[in-house]
């Protein structure tokens, strides 16, 4: 499974930015797809995730803000993200894999794309 990200970006406080994941080769309709953000020094952190059933995940910190879609027709993944702060700055990945329940936002998906860095200036 091959996976591209795009939509990173520079942009300040409160603006918006959306973020797309291709992904190329075999994909499960049952797989879970997922959004990763990672800053230097830290643990990749889990953002969003949506699993085969359309059941959305977020980590509390983006609800309300961070809206993940996906078209299985098209393999691809989006990642809304409004209201942005300096604290969402990252390198931003998607993933996809079979996942079990409680597993969404954790990092145990094999299958990652290179990630895009978005970047939220104050």
């Amino acid at each position: 499974v091959g996976l591209v990200e795009s939509g990173g970006g520079s942009v300040q406080a409160g603006g918006s930015l959306r973020l797309s994941c291709v992904a190329s080769g075999i994909i499960m309709p049952s797989y879970c797809w997922a959004w990763f953000r990672q800053v230097p020094g830290t643990e990749r952190e889990g953002v969003a995730a949506i699993n085969g059933n359309g059941e959305k995940f977020y980590t509390d910190s983006v609800k309300g803000r961070f809206t993940i879609s996906r078209d299985k027709a098209e393999n691809t993944l989006w990642l809304e993200m409004g209201s942005l702060t300096p604290e969402d700055t990252g390198i931003y990945t998607c993933a996809a894999d079979w996942c079990w329940p409680g597993m969404e936002l954790s990092a145990e998906y094999k299958n990652w794309g290179q990630g895009t860095q978005v970047t939220v200036s104050s």
